[in-house]
């Protein structure tokens, strides 16, 4: 077989400023995620690691990661990442960037949350045992986006379930962890002009004036419990139960 790729470039031609991602299907029947960059195209897998690897037998090198950690803490040791892991930590957070961006393009929104979780809990990860804080604060810095993306994708989700209050409360939680990001990082005074807060907000008001959405029932529920209105806050309650 010819390696040359040529043709599959000529025939999708790149178009900067935009992210170019479509499924394809394998000779095995497995579907594919292929998203054209300028020097060519990338080629993930949809499930499990997105280059196919099965890091030392596990899905995924975190995985990986969490057993070993595990395994140090029965035995009383302290685990912390070495080199050669934090450089491969480094290679699957790229990875799951790639296909995270490829499922935003493609619509699928209930994946580009659960690749933004995989990330999230990752970092979580790095930041508990990272070999010192520069290693951190590399990852720490993309928190902030991360949390953008989920939130946007779990909004989506939801209004492509028809289901904009679910929208809104997926906006309001999203916004509340990167508020909680910010202050971590002494920046609540920047918070507001961020840009990524700014699409959010300019997203949910929209949502509240399409849908006529004053207060979702979440919002409603709050207001209850702090004003001890606590018969109200039950009937909230149930409502929120018998939600599908």
């Amino acid at each position: 077989m010819n390696p040359d790729i040529s043709p599959l470039l000529r025939d999708w031609e790149f178009k900067a400023g935009a992210v170019q991602a479509r499924l394809v299907e394998a000779d095995d029947g497995r579907t594919l995620i292929q998203i054209r960059v300028d020097l060519g195209l990338l080629q993930l897998e949809t499930t499990g690691r997105p280059d196919g690897a099965r890091p030392h037998g596990f899905a995924t090198f975190f995985d990986y990661l969490r057993d070993r950690a595990d395994r140090a803490e029965r035995a009383e040791q302290p685990f912390v990442l070495d080199e050669e892991q934090c450089e491969e930590a480094d290679r699957e957070f790229v990875q799951f960037y790639h296909r995270r961006v490829g499922w935003l393009a493609l619509r699928e929104f209930a994946k580009a949350v659960a690749d933004a979780d995989h990330t999230l809990a990752f970092m979580d990860f790095v930041a508990a045992h990272s070999p010192g804080e520069q290693y951190t604060l590399a990852h720490e810095q993309y928190r902030g986006f991360v949390l953008f993306h989920r939130t946007q994708a779990a909004a989506a989700d939801a209004v492509h379930r028809d289901e904009p209050e679910a929208a809104v409360d997926a906006l309001l939680d999203g916004l509340k962890q990167l508020r909680d990001f910010f202050s971590t990082h002494g920046l609540e005074e920047q918070f507001e002009e961020d840009g990524m807060v700014k699409q959010l907000r300019t997203l949910e008001q929209s949502l509240r004036t399409l849908h006529g959405i004053e207060a979702t029932l979440h919002e409603q529920l709050e207001r209850a419990v702090a004003n001890e209105e606590y018969e109200a806050a039950a009937r909230i309650r149930d409502a929120l139960r018998k939600r599908p």
